[in-house]
């Protein structure tokens, strides 16, 4: 799909699976409420991805503004709910990341970018053009149409999805997402096409490849434990997964008692030893120590 047809949609916006339809060119806004230019709210050496991410010198992250869900329990609520940040013509993105590079950035990693891909598309072709050399990580929730995702191809090296849900009702209750759970593996199933299993280079740094993330709610440990066999099904034995302990009851997790505390160990570890009985190769955890605002970024 070409850079400019693509940004045509627009016009009619469906580029997630909401497809709000609205003319996002004319001023109107949807379900995310993004406008036509990127917004971007940070962009940094982030050191608090998965070790092959961060690396001794950092991600180089940026945080994109607005997104297509509505978690509850949204720890980057002021960009994700609230919009903070700063809009960037397509050249803007271009430099950012080339800037990133030239800072000692392992990767460039594009952080809720779904609004805005037909921006990126141009601006990742002229960054590649213009020496951009470091993988490029395409960082989502796996709410993504199948068509915003193939303009991609070639361009993003490592898919950094997050498996959120695999039960409509909470996926519907904490973030107004119906249907999450077939989109998002359709979605996934895409991102290995595209890049296959996750490879590293010498020092262990992703280098290309699909690393799926699930962040275990309280309360929800048999669903995270259907998630990995979903996963075991339908994907390579040696497909990595990164199974988070992290949630924290922020923003208005308040709303709903059955969220609003942290994981117990026991969750959690009955979560990690499912993964091992079903025999899955490949895997990051966190310490329950994680679960703690003191890693969310200050937008």
């Amino acid at each position: 799909m070409a850079g400019e047809g693509f940004l045509a949609t627009l016009t009619s916006c469906r580029l997630c699976p909401r497809a709000c339809g609205v003319n996002r060119l004319a001023g109107e806004k949807g379900f995310c409420r993004a406008g036509v230019r990127p917004r971007v709210a940070l962009a940094t050496l982030h050191h608090w991805e998965e070790p092959c991410l961060s690396g001794s010198r950092g991600s180089g992250a940026v945080f994109f503004s607005y997104c297509n869900l509505r978690c509850a329990f949204c720890q980057n609520y002021r960009i994700s709910w609230q919009g903070r940040g700063r809009e960037m013509e397509i050249e803007d993105l271009t430099a950012l990341f080339l800037d990133l590079q030239a800072q000692g950035a392992h990767n460039i990693n594009l952080v809720s970018a779904t609004p805005y891909t037909p921006l990126l598309v141009p601006a990742l072709r002229e960054a590649k053009k213009r020496g951009l050399k470091i993988p490029v990580v395409y960082n989502c929730n796996a709410y993504e149409s199948l068509e915003s995702l193939r303009s991609l191809a070639g361009l993003v090296d490592i898919y950094l999805p997050d498996l959120k849900y695999i039960d409509d009702g909470p996926a519907r209750r904490y973030s107004q997402a119906p249907n999450y759970f077939s989109v998002a593996t359709a979605a996934i199933l895409e991102m290995q096409r595209q890049v296959g299993i996750l490879t590293f280079d010498a020092a262990g740094l992703a280098r290309r490849g699909l690393l799926i993330r699930h962040l275990v709610l309280p309360g929800q440990a048999e669903a995270a434990c259907r998630v990995l066999e979903w996963v075991k099904a339908n994907l390579p034995r040696e497909t990595y997964l990164s199974i988070m302990a992290q949630y924290v009851p922020v923003w208005q997790a308040q709303r709903y008692p059955e969220i609003n505390r942290r994981l117990t160990a026991a969750e959690y570890e009955s979560v990690l030893e499912y993964f091992d009985a079903l025999g899955l190769e490949n895997g990051f955890c966190q310490e329950l120590d994680a679960a703690t605002t003191d890693y969310i970024p200050n937008f």
